[in-house]
């Protein structure tokens, strides 16, 4: 794999003039004509990079996925993801084939977004979970872009605070369009929740928990060719809950199943749903229901005998 180290050598390869500023550029879309390189095959940027990109004709592939840029979207990468391209990339011409912002870590030194950029997940999403905006909402982050572009040229003392500011309104907007996405794809997204749950049914009822232990945020986001990031945040979109929440109900919920159909001790429960320890059943279970699992069988088998008969 290659890195791409500095913003002049990304510029070199898009066979781009050398930036105005060594830690931060703005390159227009419709300029870059990409160099044919082998770096394109596996590479990482050493930078941030955020791209609002129209009708461009390679597939990029993050990780196992790929994702072909053929409509206005918005990406997001931090450095040193890996990327890899089916050879250079090849865009559009014309003035709206979008804008591509490339930013050290060090522009944000001293900075409060320094450590809150850390914050933003979608650095950390899959290509094929880019934000897809409107037009209205285009316009918007493209203005932006420009106001940076603008900045970068004239530059004065205050230039860096008007760039920096301008970066976390990107943010802020990407954030709050992000949970818009998460709604109008609704049915993209409530099948997600049907998915976790077979999932999680499968991999309990079978024996992966006993061979693998309890499920991960990472384990079952690969499984939904998601990004840890990308399912994390739909989840707590559509429910207001975290993915290691559902998880954690989900263990609750089949204690509670093997408490009341089997006679199965609480410790080899435990060891059944992937629990190292027995005793981390039993918190779990008191912290989520305020009783104790043995508690909980002893209830209903209090309530099995006292129940009426016909």
């Amino acid at each position: 794999m290659e890195i791409i180290g500095t913003i002049a050598d990304k510029h070199r390869l898009l066979s781009l003039p050398q930036p105005f500023h060594p830690l931060i550029s703005v390159v227009r879309v419709a300029d870059v004509r990409a160099v044919d390189d082998p770096i394109w095959q596996r590479f990482a940027l050493n930078f941030y990079c955020i791209a609002l990109k129209r009708n461009v004709k390679s597939k990029m592939q993050y990780g196992q996925q790929r994702y072909d840029h053929d409509k206005g979207i918005l990406t997001f990468i931090a450095p040193k993801q890996v990327l890899s391209l089916n050879g250079p990339p090849v865009y559009e011409t014309g003035e709206d084939a979008g804008y591509a912002l490339f930013f050290n870590a060090e522009f944000l030194h001293d900075h409060p977004l320094a450590s809150k950029i850390r914050t933003y997940g979608f650095f950390s999403y899959m290509t094929s979970e880019a934000l897809h905006l409107s037009e209205k909402e285009e316009k918007c982050i493209g203005e932006i872009f420009l106001k940076i572009e603008e900045e970068l040229q004239q530059s004065d003392q205050h230039s860096k605070d008007v760039i920096l500011a301008q970066i976390e309104l990107i943010l802020s907007y990407s954030k709050r369009y992000y949970e818009r996405q998460f709604i109008s794809r609704k049915t993209v997204s409530h099948a997600i929740l049907t998915k976790i749950e077979q999932l999680m049914n499968d991999y309990f009822d079978g024996k992966e928990a006993l061979n693998n232990g309890i499920p991960t945020v990472e384990y079952l986001a690969v499984r939904l060719n998601l990004s840890p990031h990308y399912f994390s945040d739909v989840l707590r979109s559509l429910t207001g809950e975290s993915a290691l929440h559902h998880i954690q109900e989900k263990l609750v919920d089949k204690a509670k199943e093997y408490l009341s159909v089997t006679d199965l001790t609480v410790s080899e429960i435990a060891y059944k749903l992937g629990f190292k320890h027995p005793q981390s059943l039993s918190k779990l279970f008191r912290r989520k229901t305020n009783i104790s699992p043995l508690v909980f069988r002893r209830n209903l088998i209090t309530l099995t005998r006292t129940k009426p008969t016909g």
